[in-house]
């Protein structure tokens, strides 16, 4: 049970980080860049 659960979480693990990191990429890809610069200056 022990394995079974240890491999359980860790697969929800990898799968919540991934999906965190695949939305913050597509986030920061699709911010205008545009406004990006204008809130720098």
């Amino acid at each position: 049970m022990a394995i079974s659960n240890f491999w359980f979480y860790t697969i929800i693990i990898v799968v919540i980080l991934h999906v965190i990191v695949v939305f913050v990429y597509l986030l920061y890809k699709l911010l205008p860049k545009n406004k990006d610069k204008d809130a720098e200056n």
